[in-house]
């Protein structure tokens, strides 16, 4: 997660600017949980908030996880990168709606499917680029000689209509840098 991780943490600080505690829901059995933890925590320390890990791989664990984020009362919540947490992001927006939680997310989908806010690495940018090294291996390359890519292209996407039922109002510097806004 490295920069991705401490660039959500700053859109929190935007968003909630007097926040002390953040909660992070976080699936402790994806291989990237450990790095996505240490890179978060990091970022956290560094703009003095306190962070409070959730844990949630399974429906009914997020169930729980919302009960407990519901009980600490966080200041706002960030939403950890897994595929799971993709396949469960309908639930998971409703969720921190009905919690009345600012949340970062990790991608646009969340955005779509009502999330507030999300910032990640652009999906069709990344499975054009996985298409490109597919027909370079086609082609004879050997996968070992190409080289590794990283997202290059991020995206920061702003749901307003569920800022409005929020009646929540995004600082208009944040609306003036992001890529996208849902009305």
């Amino acid at each position: 997660m490295g920069p991705l991780g401490q660039k959500r943490i700053e859109l929190l600080r935007e968003l909630v600017p007097k926040a002390s505690v953040v909660a992070m829901l976080i699936n402790p059995h994806s291989p990237d949980a450990a790095p996505e933890i240490r890179d978060v925590q990091a970022a956290a320390h560094a703009n003095n908030l306190q962070l409070r890990l959730i844990n949630a791989s399974t429906p009914a664990e997020i169930d729980v996880a919302f009960a407990a984020i519901a009980a600490q009362r966080p200041d706002a919540l960030l939403i950890g990168a897994d595929p799971f947490y993709l396949v469960q992001r309908h639930n998971i927006a409703a969720q921190v709606a009905r919690a009345g939680l600012v949340a970062v997310y990790s991608s646009r989908e969340f955005a779509d499917a009502g999330g507030l806010i999300s910032y990640g690495a652009n999906i069709p940018n990344s499975y054009r680029q996985a298409g490109i090294y597919a027909g370079r291996i086609l082609k004879g390359a050997k996968p070992s000689d190409l080289p590794v890519v990283q997202p290059t292209t991020f995206e920061l996407v702003i749901n307003l209509k569920t800022a409005k039922a929020m009646n929540f109002d995004i600082p208009p510097v944040l609306h003036a840098r992001s890529d996208e806004v849902i009305d």
